[in-house]
């Protein structure tokens, strides 16, 4: 018989690390699908039509499960999508505004290291030696990054190079966003992932609208490109409903610890578009930072007692 830390390859295994994989794919489009946006219209709007056509994606899995959480759950639920959704994704791609794609993708490549922080700090866990390195590793890659702004050009959409304020504001939403995981993780023990994804995305979607009608009116509609739709249709769609489905089937037939090296390649994935479509041009010290950060994920995800990642959404 084979031991607790072995997996038989069936059907299911193979069909789960594809979902993993696909979603890993996903996740990787969604700064080059929303630098695509940002060309035409402003942050808030951007991210509102990202979830409206993330709500009409999920709109069959709402119907088919129903929520029971308790009142003390449904705060937990509230709160964890209030700075999940609107704030993670507001201060994110206000951050993607004013930087690059490449630059923004590649910072997203700390945050299975980020996680095993979290991990450290909130659930009573030690990193050892190796975690240890990892951590470092992945800080001098952040530094890299954003120390090689002066360096590094953009030709793309704006003609925007990457800019000090923007990494830090997309570091600073991945820290925001540690705080929706670990809260959906507590809900996810007690209830269905799909639940608590869908009506997570839901309630935050909602809170998103009324920040953004209040502050910036309705979204433009006339005008707007046919390659503007396409891209919300696609961020919404794929990137967020689509990515966190797959994610969720995914790990439910793979173990998390290994499921979690599929999300490396978001940020390979995430700067090879930005570079290859958008026109951006990395400084060597950006690619060395890169290296170190995805090398660092690499390392802490594929040990055997790996990173759990279940819930995480980009």
């Amino acid at each position: 018989m084979p031991s607790t830390l072995e997996h038989p390859r069936t059907a299911a295994h193979w069909l789960g690390y594809g979902a993993c994989a696909l979603a890993g794919c996903f996740w990787g489009t969604g700064f080059y699908f929303g630098k695509i946006v940002l060309a035409v219209m402003g942050v808030g709007h951007m991210v509102l039509y990202r979830f409206a056509f993330a709500c009409i994606g999920l709109l069959p899995f709402a119907l088919r499960h129903r929520p029971r959480l308790d009142g003390r759950e449904w705060r937990l639920l509230l709160i964890a999508s209030f700075f999940g959704i609107p704030v993670q994704y507001l201060v994110q791609f206000y951050g993607l505004s004013l930087t690059t794609v490449s630059h923004a993708s590649l910072m997203v490549g700390s945050m299975p290291v980020l996680l095993g922080v979290a991990a450290t700090l909130f659930t009573g866990e030690r990193l050892d030696r190796i975690g240890w390195v990892a951590l470092i590793s992945s800080t001098l890659g952040v530094a890299l990054i954003v120390l090689s702004r002066h360096s590094s050009v953009s030709g793309g959409a704006g003609g925007k190079g990457p800019s000090l304020v923007g990494d830090l504001l997309v570091l600073a939403a991945l820290l925001v966003s540690l705080f929706w995981i670990l809260m959906n993780k507590r809900l996810m023990e007690r209830h269905p992932p799909a639940v608590i994804t869908v009506y997570g995305v839901y309630s935050g979607a909602i809170m998103m609208a009324a920040w953004v009608f209040w502050q910036d009116g309705m979204p433009p509609v006339h005008g707007v490109p046919v390659s503007a739709w396409l891209a919300s249709a696609a961020s919404g769609l794929f990137c967020t409903a689509g990515s966190t489905l797959l994610w969720n089937w995914g790990i439910h037939h793979v173990p998390a610890s290994r499921a979690a090296v599929f999300l490396n390649i978001e940020p390979m994935l995430g700067s090879f578009l930005g570079v290859e479509l958008l026109g951006d041009r990395l400084g060597p010290s950006a690619w060395v930072g890169g290296v170190l950060i995805i090398a660092a994920a690499i390392t802490l995800t594929s040990r055997p007692h790996g990173l759990d990642t279940t819930g995480i959404m980009e």
